[in-house]
């Protein structure tokens, strides 16, 4: 009663309601679709299917030549115990494969987001480094080339030496 009233005086949830426990338990929230995958995987294999195949000729081996008295299906209807057993496991095989199929489909769904991100991510770095490019091209085409430097530096050279020159000249008089 005292949890249900706790739970009366909540405002984020209806009065009246109370949470239903978890499914999957106060531990690892995730063991369920792991032990999912691990039958889907196990069930896979050609160890799996050797077993049964060993379990279902050793069943009928045994209802067929075990005395009258420790045989537990017969063969006249037909191994119809075995069958329940088969089908049984069948039952639950289908929906823990579709279930580790679920999973996976969800785990590819994440990694195609991830991707489609890394790729747009990849594409406004590239154009990005494009446009630095361009920039620094018409940057280049601004500045003065080596000729055009040693030009200018022989010019300068040329004004000093025709300075001093003059500055002579005028020093001599």
């Amino acid at each position: 009663m005292a949890r249900a009233d706790a739970d009366d005086r909540r405002f984020d949830t209806p009065k009246g309601t109370r949470r239903a426990p978890s499914f999957r338990g106060s531990g690892d929230s995730d063991r369920f679709g792991r032990f999912t995958e691990l039958v889907a995987r196990g069930m896979g294999t050609p160890g799996f299917l050797l077993a049964l195949s060993v379990f279902a000729i050793g069943w009928m081996v045994w209802n067929t030549f075990a005395p009258e008295q420790w045989r537990f299906d017969s063969i006249a209807i037909g191994f119809t115990a075995l069958t329940l057993v088969l089908s049984l496991q069948a039952s639950y095989a289908a929906p823990l494969i579709l279930l580790a199929q679920n999973r996976q489909d969800d785990r590819d769904r994440v990694q195609i987001e991830q991707d489609r991100q890394r790729a747009e991510r990849n594409l406004a770095d590239t154009e990005y480094l494009a446009r630095e490019v361009v920039a620094l091209r018409l940057a280049m085409k601004d500045l003065a080339s080596r000729e055009f430097i040693r030009s200018e530096l022989r010019s300068i050279i040329e004004e000093l030496d025709r300075r001093d020159e003059e500055d002579a000249e005028h020093a001599g008089r």
